[in-house]
């Protein structure tokens, strides 16, 4: 009944959300490669510039979730 995003254990790996895993890593690769040269700077840069994606979803995520809930 209710499904919040990967509770569900037996929709587990049909979620759709994962397929925003290849894209958080690709975006954020690209993003941090544009910013440095050398490869340690890249993946630092890379591994923020994920987290917030990452945070930035999950924020979203609640907001939508929590008015889902007041309708």
């Amino acid at each position: 009944m209710f499904n919040l995003l990967l509770a569900d254990g037996s929709r587990l790996w049909n979620n759709d959300l994962w397929y925003a895993l290849p894209a958080i890593v690709a975006v954020s690769l690209v993003y941090a490669a544009t910013r440095h040269e050398r490869m340690r700077p890249i993946w630092l840069h890379a591994g923020r510039v994920a987290g917030w994606i990452i945070g930035f979803m999950f924020i979203v995520c609640v907001v939508l979730v929590f008015l889902s809930w007041m309708t």
